[in-house]
């Protein structure tokens, strides 16, 4: 590991952490790239609204793994966005590429960002339980902002009776 920046952390706790966040940048990148896949292929009523608000929740996605990454860093550790890696670590399926109507992408998009944002209360849970309340809070943080565009990207869908 480099040179750790933060302290009162032990090793061992500060690689389990960097370990943490790496598998969550991984899931954070793989969801940027599928709000990508979903922004360029979706088709349909409500269009122009869905593409514009995907560029702004792509844009929060980028400085989740921002942060994320800069948290690795201080904790010594090396951020791995290579994508080999991130197809590697990802818990989120592959992105289907079989449908371009928006409420099918929007259904599929913000079942995705639910699905990251259970992830990241999973992974606070054991940056908590490791001592690590830095991280922690950076996860909250995080999922604050994926729950709040998961609403964003969702109220686009059709309401079913």
């Amino acid at each position: 590991m480099r040179e750790r920046y933060a302290s009162g952390l032990s090793d061992d706790t500060a690689k389990q952490m960097v370990d943490l966040l790496n598998h969550m940048l991984a899931n954070t990148i793989d969801l940027t790239l599928d709000g990508k896949q979903c922004h360029w292929n979706l088709q349909g009523s409500g269009f122009i609204g869905v593409h514009r608000l995907l560029d702004d929740t792509t844009e929060r996605l980028r400085e989740v793994s921002d942060t994320i990454a800069e948290r690795i860093v201080i904790l010594g550790g090396e951020p791995n966005g290579i994508l080999q890696h991130v197809a590697k670590e990802t818990e989120l399926p592959q992105y289907p590429t079989d449908f371009t109507k928006v409420d099918q992408h929007v259904r599929h998009l913000t079942d995705r960002y639910k699905q990251v944002a259970q992830m990241l209360r999973n992974a606070i849970d054991k940056a908590g339980d490791a001592g690590d309340e830095d991280t922690a809070d950076l996860l909250t943080e995080a999922s604050r902002i994926i729950d709040k565009d998961a609403w964003f990207i969702g109220a686009n869908a059709p309401k079913t009776a």
